[in-house]
């Protein structure tokens, strides 16, 4: 056959024919396609012609990327954007596009020495002004913030010329349109690896490869102007003349049989993957193939014809071997939902990290102190005998006034004693209820840190675990359920509280305190002094050196509700303390406030623990003293002239507020002003206007030192305090754009949408840090990445307290590189907060893993909503800044819901003019739609213990419909922007309309039917027997004290039992009754008025045994006796009952005058009692003549009133009996427990029937 693309070369004859008997060959199946290729290469190739190319052209390489890169090789990294190609060769550019299709790479040459303004930028210029960042908390004075203030009025400004008060619709994206760049894919035939390295042929330009170039920019032009997600851009554009594409087109084709490529895959060749090329419209015209003898020739993507009946045969073999041996788990699991709905096309301008993978930062080395105490109890051994009368603690009242000093000597004593009562005087001495290792929880309020204190160094003595907790105050708390849980998970059985607080707990009637939902049975135990027993003068606590032993336990409350509690061993918290003295350059003697939450977190570690180590004063502020006097923290700090001060942003906010009440403040003494929520990003405008205001007063700027905390890592990070105050502290004004990407890019503060950060000092002491993706695995970030924080030290917890699985996850990370090597051979600890480590070592961090909320792909956190919110209008209309954010899920992505508490004055009108304004500053500021926004009454939000808001019960009302808000605004168009796609018309009757027809009709398509019977049970020997009364006889016989029923009563324990030979007996004695005491005969019927028990169960057996038919009917309720009897006399009188057997106290029930009143009582058919049964043996046992006669009936009333009764044969029970047992696997060694009442339908036939398997129930 003459090759169409050799027609019009001038190829010897000899040369045809050659190609010619290639072409049989191939037909015949003599040789593969690819030998066909590769020899017809050979031939053809020298004839081929070779034109010059000037110096400088362009050489063009055109390759079509299939997504499937040569293993091993990494793609090759540069600038990919769109870039000028007017200038003649020396210039590399890339085209890329988005996806798994076909991608087109245009490569030039590089010219290095091209100048900068030249160059395709490296980041594409933005196209939106406005995007985000992240952080935590839950109160006003969080997020205060003048500049972000203004920023959200500025943003709400643009809004004003809109008529509409909400934001406008937008615009959703549909599939059918194309967004990305192969929609414009020029035309090309070639193909090639995506390999870097690989053959490319020898494919040359042609001298009009100038005009391909000006037209492959004006292709590339058109690509970007005509999209419609695509921005602007920055490189330049020149139009081509209309006949250029077609000249590139021409220039691709002569190209194309000189590129010696590897040949075709054929498998691909169907129309299930093909390789769509868009050509101008002058060049898509089909060809058909030419056929060569009987077979039929196809073209590959090279154009090569190519035989069906030898590409069938090689494409068989292909595809067996390609063809996976089992489809991939996840498929058997999709939801066809999913496919329905639109997908999120990502953004193709979104920045992407650039800067090189980061290095784990070390911190100093700990220092090693030759008079550091082996552990904390020792320490305390040393101050309490040494310094017994140095203060150690000084807790005040709510009038600010001292109320009560605890010395190091009485924390020595009182601890000790503590140890001895727990140890010693609960139990008894054989079995003590709390022995060393175990958990017991401390129960203290937040105005009580001197008894909480004493309680947890005598468990540190006594060598039990502490589990600090809230105070339950009514049975009802938020999130009281889930610290129940946890106090059951960790065993405890003991609570140590103080006499105030056990006296102002909730009680019972009687004066006991009850069980707290959720909550285990706990021994309360008080530890004042004067409840206590004097240890003997022999006793002494054994105080080693710090080990692996779990010192304590602190819960922590995760995003979902649940607490977990983190186990923190002894030599963690030595070690921890160790570096928080050296961080801070604690000394002897030394004064520190703290305004914080002593049972746990920063308040735990400075207030409690290394205030101890170090034999510091701490001066304990309630936080009922601060609502009341939010000055009081500074009014002590000027008092006792303390060096050290911990507090939280808002408490800096607060004394923003009342310092003009106050005169004669100086703060000259403090040296270090611990910010314990430094890691909050927001937290950085309290500190700017707490300097601002009281550096007049004596404060300093290096003395201000935010930390950041976990209850995972501990201590994260502290700012060292400085004696250089022209040190400016470390601060980076980010973009909110890049943030919602995982990328950092510096801004300018002139910027509606930036972050501002501080740092919050460097590493620990001790510790290794590093910054790994938040999602996925541990991978080291790039130096411009967001990543959530680990550590590796002695210093953090060791285990959520019996959770291995989330344990492993969390506590045991192996950051690794990029090319999967590990960081390190000891395991990190994830620390739940996203951050960076900046220059100089400094950390920074921008948000937490909980606050996080995935929207369409971007991440977006709750306090920065929140913080926009409040901006809105700060103090005018949200109550005490009492305001929720979080997220649920609507059509598999999540939908950002508001929550927020109005003051009781607010009108409807206003409410919603606020609303308004804050769905247009979240959309201008973050570019993310709000789903629901809800206003509720003031003080209805649930609280936490300290008065902030309950995050996960709130969340938990909103999707329960029990959150009950005043105003709502749902804005669901503004946010779920991927709704179902549009139902498609079917062009022809589908399977499923024939499927509905055939219904409509009333045929039958298909049947089921279960496994037979009569091949089944051939080792068993009750199927030698066809009645029940046989099967029973045959058990009682074979297995007599086998257990057939277990009766449980309300309280769990076994009420009675019954084997396989006492219910013969009894049987057999209700059948002596039966035909003695009621005269009854073969066939009769008999009602059967028990309740759920043994005695129903031997009334139906007994009946058997006499050959009556059973009829089991509930019995009357004692206290509603005139609308529950008439159905059992309507039951006994349709059965046609000749007997009623029941016991002794419904018989009297029966015949009562209760009863009397709604029934006659003389229409009763006789009642037998049968708790007084004869003790004589039937002289035979009935035997069913035929299996077809009845067993029993089936009475049962319906939902609406209805009265039916089946009747079961014989023949029928048997095989319903044998058919559960095959079904439900009821064997003789099985447990069923039932819980349905026991006279009609499935209740009845396992509480009585099912007996028949040989389970107990």
């Amino acid at each position: 056959m003459a090759d169409r693309g050799l027609e019009g070369m001038a190829l010897p004859l000899e040369v045809r024919a050659r190609l010619a008997e290639l072409e049989l060959e191939l037909s015949e199946g003599d040789i593969t396609q690819k030998g066909y290729e590769k020899k017809r290469s050979k031939l053809i190739g020298a004839y081929l012609p070779q034109p010059p190319t000037a110096n400088g052209a362009a050489v063009v390489r055109c390759r079509l990327q299939h997504g499937e890169g040569a293993p091993g090789r990494a793609p090759r990294s540069g600038n990919i954007g769109v870039c000028d190609v007017r200038e003649a060769a020396g210039r590399e550019r890339v085209a890329s596009t988005a996806g798994n299709r076909p991608l087109f790479y245009f490569r030039f040459g590089v010219d290095q020495a091209l100048p900068p303004e030249r160059r395709a930028p490296v980041t594409p210029a933005p196209s939106t002004r406005y995007h985000r960042r992240r952080s935590s908390g839950s109160r006003d004075e969080r997020y205060r913030s003048d500049v972000h203030t203004e920023a959200v009025q500025a943003a709400l400004a643009k809004h004003k010329e809109r008529k509409m008060a909400v934001p406008m619709p937008s615009k959703r994206r549909s599939l059918v349109v194309q967004t990305s760049m192969d929609a414009y894919t020029p035309p090309d035939t070639s193909s090639g690896s995506e390999d870097e390295g690989s053959v490319q042929g020898d494919s040359q330009g042609t001298p009009t490869s100038s005009q391909g170039s000006i037209n492959m920019e004006h292709w590339i032009s058109q690509a970007i102007h005509g999209s419609t997600t695509s921005t602007t851009s920055s490189s330049s554009t020149q139009s081509g003349g209309s006949g250029a594409a077609h000249r590139l087109a021409d220039v691709m084709a002569q190209t194309h049989i000189e590129n010696h490529s590897a040949p075709p895959d054929v498998t691909t060749y169907t129309s299930e993957h093909p390789i769509q090329v868009e050509r101008p419209q002058g060049s898509t015209t089909s060809r058909t193939a030419p056929k060569y003898g009987n077979a039929e020739l196809m073209e590959t993507g090279d154009g090569v014809p190519v035989s069906s009946r030898v590409s069938a045969k090689i494409q068989q073999l292909v595809n067996t071997l390609k063809r996976p041996k089992r489809p991939p788990l996840r498929e058997f699991f999709v939801d066809d939902f999913e496919e329905l709905l639109e997908v999120q096309q990502p953004d193709p301008n979104q920045p992407k990290p650039e800067g090189a993978q980061m290095l784990a930062m070390r911190g100093e080395q700990l220092g090693v102190v030759t008079n550091w105490p082996p552990s904390l109890e020792a320490a305390l051994q040393r101050w309490g005998t040494i310094s017994p009368k140095a203060p150690c603690l000084t807790t005040m009242d709510t009038n600010g006034k001292p109320l009560y000093i605890l010395t190091y000597g009485k924390l020595w004593t009182r601890s000790m004693k503590v140890a001895y009562n727990i140890l010693h005087k609960l139990g008894t001495k054989q079995e003590p209820m709390v022995r060393p290792g175990d958990r017991v929880a401390l129960v203290f309020p937040n105005n009580d840190p001197a008894a909480s204190m004493v309680a947890f160094y005598g468990c540190l003595l006594a060598e039990v675990v502490p589990v600090p907790i809230e105070v339950p105050l009514t049975r009802k708390d938020a999130g009281s359920q889930q610290i129940g849980f946890l106090l059951g998970s960790c065993g405890v059985t003991v609570a140590l509280t103080s006499d105030a607080c056990h006296k102002g707990l909730p009680k019972s009637p009687t004066g006991e305190i009850p069980q707290f939902k959720g909550w285990p049975k706990l021994l309360w135990f008080v530890t004042e002094s004067k409840h206590l027993s004097k240890p003997p003068r022999d006793w002494f606590p054994h105080i080693k050196d710090a080990n692996n032993d779990t010192a304590y336990i602190e819960y922590k409350t995760c995003k979902d509700g649940s607490v977990l509690g983190v186990t923190v061993t002894r030599i963690a918290l030595l070690t921890h303390c160790q570096a928080l003295t050296q961080a801070c350059g604690y000394t002897e003697a030394e004064t520190i406030v703290n305004v914080l939450d002593f049972k746990k977190d920063v308040g735990l570690w400075h207030g409690i623990l290394t205030s101890v180590m170090n034999m510091m004063h701490v001066i304990s502020i309630p936080y009922s003293l601060m609502k009341v006097n939010p000055l009081s923290w500074i009014q002590k700090v000027c008092q006792y002239k303390a060096k050290v001060a911990c507090v939280k942003s808002r408490d800096m906010h607060w004394a923003l507020v009342a310092h003009r009440d106050q005169r004669d403040i100086n703060l000259s003494s403090l040296r270090m002003l611990i910010v314990a929520d430094g890691a909050n990003p927001w937290s950085i405008s309290s500190c700017d206007a707490f300097l601002n205001v009281f550096q007049s007063k004596g404060l300093r700027q290096e003395v201000i030192c935010p930390c950041a905390s976990s209850p995972e890592a501990l201590t994260v990070a502290i700012r060292r305090p400085t004696d250089d105050s022209n040190q400016p502290p470390g601060r980076g004004v980010l973009s909110m754009h890049g943030l919602t990407y995982g990328v950092i890019r510096v801004d300018s503060e002139e910027k509606l949408s930036v972050l501002t950060v501080q740092d919050v000092g460097l590493v620990m002491p001790g510790a290794i840090m590093c910054a790994v993706k938040p999602d996925g695995i541990p991978q080291l970030c790039r130096t411009d990445e967001i990543g959530e924080l680990c550590v590796c030290a002695i210093a953090t917890g060791t285990s959520y307290y019996g959770l291995s699985g989330m344990t492993k996850n969390t506590f045991e990370v192996f950051p690794v590189t990029s090319s999967g090597a590990p960081v390190g051979e000891y395991p990190f600890v994830r620390t739940g907060l996203l951050g960076f480590v900046g220059p100089g070592g400094l950390v920074f961090v921008v948000g937490k893993m909980d606050g996080l909320m995935v929207v369409s792909g971007r991440r977006h956190n709750a306090d920065d909503i929140v913080a926009t919110a409040l901006a809105v209008e700060p103090m005018k209309f949200v109550y005490r800044g009492r305001i929720a954010v979080f997220s649920v899920t609507v059509l598999h992505d999540e939908r950002i819901v508001i929550v927020a508490e109005q003051r009781p004055d607010s009108t409807e009108e206003d409410s919603f003019q606020w609303m308004s304004r804050v769905l247009q500053a979240i959309d201008s500021i973050h570019q993310v739609g709000v789903y629901c926004l809800a206003l509720v009454p003031a003080n209805t939000l649930p609280k936490t213990p300290l008065g902030g808001i309950h995050l996960s019960e709130t969340k938990q009302l909103f999707l329960e419909g029990s959150l009950h808000p005043c105003n709502v605004l749902m804005c669901p168009h503004t946010c779920v922007t991927n709704l179902p796609k549009p139902r498609q018309k079917q062009p022809e009757i589908g399977p499923a309309s024939v499927m509905v027809g055939n219904l409509v009709s009333g045929k039958r398509i298909a049947q089921a039917s279960g496994r037979d019977l009569g091949q089944i049970e051939d080792n068993d020997q009750a199927r030698k027997f066809l009645f029940l009364s046989e099967v029973l006889q045959w058990r009682a016989q074979t297995t007599p004290d086998h257990v057939l029923y277990t009766l449980l009563n309300c309280r769990g324990t076994i009420a009675s039992s019954l084997t396989c030979v006492q219910l013969h007996k009894r049987a057999e004695k209700i059948a002596v009754m039966l035909m003695e005491r009621g005269h009854l005969q073969d066939g009769d019927h008999v009602a059967l008025v028990y309740p759920p028990g043994i005695d129903l169960i031997a009334a139906f057996y007994g009946c058997l045994y006499a050959g009556c038919v059973p009829i089991t009917v509930r019995p009357p309720h004692p206290q509603n006796i005139a609308t529950t009897l008439p159905t059992v006399k309507m039951i006994v009188e349709v059965s046609r009952s000749a007997c009623l057997m029941t016991t002794q106290l419904i018989c009297k029930l029966l015949r009562s005058r209760e009863a009397a009143a709604a029934v006659d009582v003389r229409a009763w058919p006789p009642i037998l009692d049968t708790d007084d049964l004869p003790k004589k043996r039937p002289a035979q046992i009935y035997k069913p003549s035929n299996p077809d006669t009845l067993a029993y009936l089936d009475f049962s009333v319906s939902t609406t009133g209805m009265l039916a009764g089946v009747k079961m044969s014989h023949a029928a029970t048997s095989a319903f009996c044998r058919s559960i047992k095959l079904q439900c696997e009821l064997y003789p060694s099985r447990e069923v427990a039932i819980c349905l009442d026991p006279y009609c339908g499935l209740g009845f036939v396992l509480w009585c029937l099912c007996r028949h398997g040989g389970s107990a129930a």
